[in-house]
């Protein structure tokens, strides 16, 4: 199995509410990747209940191997009534993704169709409908491929601008005309994602009308990563931890000035310094041949982890993630981790650096090892799998 499901959510807020009215669920097991998207009754409160309640028991009980009949069964009979509308009512959508199988299952319930990107287009997607527990659901299994993309979307995005801007709101058709001309230069999900989110919070202009639910799932190549962060406790090891990372998978990654120069002593390769300071708070990157990037130690990596998690708020904008573009050491980390990544291993060097030690530094930065701790949660977080060696 060489191919892997990225995936990326935003939700915007109905205006003056606290709590978002829909919820997702991404939940990853051995055998497939599922998605589930819930839509609960009105806004607020009783409707973030209804489509957490949702979400998790479609998810957990997919995971467990359980038919959807029983999943819907379920709901009907576990789903709170509403006090004012004497309704248990959410919308919802599945996607499983198997991989090894290359197929993909699709349930939706009273929600607009999903967005099926292939090779430049959206195509429909083949439904069959039937009636499960009282309830009209539509199912469809279908073949995925490398790059195949599907947008999940809460009813919030297909009514953006109604009764404003759009008399009759944005809908579904020209949501895929617009996903289909984006998709012509942007591919990358957090950015497709925040572009789609945008429109609509621009078309309720910035206060919608309803939440508003964004899902990106891509199937995309497996892609490696091996980063080394600061030299190994005992200097014995120098040689181990340095000839790990020049054989490992995929792109390599040096942070720290000490680390740079061992691995440049046991790879025999110059380590070619520069002065070149594309941001003024972030120290300069170095060269290496054969090493993708060199940074500083741990005030890159404390940047990196700032615009990681900038990049991932639920409040970030096109813009916010654009950041990552920019051509300083910790922006280059930041990108290469969230968009070119998707297995990580990170061979942690526990040697004391005097310098961190300063009572002036902020307290964050004397804590390499929480820097490191912390950027690797976040791409667990965002589905990516990370292995961690320490030394």
């Amino acid at each position: 199995m060489n191919l892997f499901v990225e995936t990326f959510t935003r939700s915007l807020n109905k205006y003056g509410e606290e709590l978002c009215g829909d919820c997702v669920e991404v939940v990853r097991t051995p055998e497939s990747v599922i998605a589930v998207l819930a839509d609960g009754l009105g806004s607020g409160v009783k409707a973030n209940i209804l489509a957490t309640l949702t979400t998790k028991i479609i998810s957990s009980m997919l995971k467990q191997g359980a038919e959807v009949d029983e999943v819907v069964a379920t709901l009907a009979a576990t789903l709170p009534v509403c006090q004012v509308r004497q309704l248990a009512y959410s919308t919802f959508l599945i996607l499983q993704i198997f991989l090894e199988e290359r197929e993909a299952y699709l349930v939706e319930f009273d929600c607009p169709e999903t967005l099926f990107w292939r090779q430049s287009k959206i195509i429909p997607i083949a439904k069959t409908v039937r009636e499960v527990g009282g309830r009209r659901i539509k199912e469809a299994r279908f073949s995925i491929e490398e790059n195949d993309t599907m947008i999940l979307i809460s009813d919030g995005v297909v009514h953006a601008g109604v009764g404003g801007v759009l008399n009759l709101g944005w809908q579904w058709a020209n949501v895929a005309q617009y996903v289909e001309k984006v998709m012509q230069h942007e591919t990358e999900m957090p950015k497709v994602v925040s572009l789609l989110t945008d429109v609509c919070d621009n078309l309720y202009v910035r206060k919608p009308g309803d939440d508003t639910t964004v899902v990106g799932v891509k199937i995309r190549p497996i892609e490696h990563v091996t980063l080394l962060a600061g030299p190994p406790k005992d200097p014995e090891q120098d040689e181990v931890v340095a000839t790990k990372l020049l054989t490992g998978n995929g792109k390599k990654v040096v942070c720290g000035g000490t680390t740079a120069q061992i691995v440049s002593r046991v790879s025999g390769r110059p380590l070619l310094t520069s002065l070149s300071f594309p941001e003024a708070d972030v120290p300069p990157t170095a060269k290496i041949p054969g090493i993708d990037l060199v940074t500083e130690g741990v005030l890159t990596l404390s940047r990196a982890l700032e615009l990681i998690r900038l990049a991932r708020d639920n409040g970030a904008s096109y813009r916010d993630i654009s950041e990552l573009n920019r051509l300083d050491g910790a922006s280059r980390l930041a990108r290469l981790l969230l968009s070119e990544c998707t297995h990580l291993h990170v061979l942690v060097g526990q040697a004391i650096n005097p310098a961190h030690q300063n009572p002036g530094l902020p307290l964050n930065l004397a804590l390499k090892l929480k820097v490191v701790n912390d950027i690797c949660q976040e791409l667990r977080d965002a589905g990516k799998v990370v292995a961690v060696e320490y030394f």
